[in-house]
């Protein structure tokens, strides 16, 4: 994972659930197979419904129509992110369409679990409700070490809460990547 994150915001209200994120439709495709797991992404956040969205009408798509990357870096969620069921798909959605990162209030804990365990985006927490201060389209900065998050459209700046025990899975790349180069699995 980089130091520094950096790219446009995409802004979500509170309760965004796995099912918006990555409809179920959609999970007929195989994420081992590279020519179906980029459909993860081009599908990613199509269930978000447009109120809380964050985008002007008329523009209601995480990934533009067509395609299979997201022109959004950091997602900002407000309370309960990742709610819904326990589909790894979800963050594996964000991950294909190009977020490297989710700001949220607080997150349903299996979501987090699997955004660290899979390796597939950060998951960060802050105690300011940024969903009332960061808009659609904002070009932010999140800095891991100093656990900040800075809307370089604004400048204002947000400090994140810590990773902790979390950081060297997700430094690593996922539970299995830290458990083998820990030495806890046979490769």
């Amino acid at each position: 994972m980089p130091a520094v994150i950096k790219g446009k915001a995409f802004v979500l209200g509170d309760d965004i659930d796995t099912d918006q994120i990555i409809p179920a439709q959609y999970l007929s495709y195989n994420p081992a197979d590279p020519e179906e797991r980029k459909y993860f992404g081009m599908y990613a956040m199509v269930g978000v419904p447009a109120a809380q969205s964050g985008l002007p009408k008329g523009d209601m798509r995480f990934v533009p129509e067509g395609q299979f990357t997201s022109p959004y870096t950091i997602v900002i969620g407000g309370r309960n992110f990742g709610c819904g069921s326990s589909r790894e798909h979800a963050p594996l959605a964000l991950a294909e369409a190009g977020a490297k990162a989710v700001v949220a209030e607080f997150y349903a804990r299996i979501f987090y679990r699997n955004c660290v365990n899979g390796g597939y985006v950060l998951p960060c927490q802050c105690p300011k409700r940024l969903v009332d201060e960061i808009s659609t389209g904002d070009e932010c900065e999140l800095d891991i070490e100093a656990n900040t998050l800075t809307n370089h459209s604004t400048g204002k700046q947000y400090p994140l809460d810590p990773l902790g025990d979390a950081k060297p899975i997700i430094d690593a790349g996922g539970i299995f990547d830290y458990a083998a180069k820990a030495g806890m699995l046979k490769t």
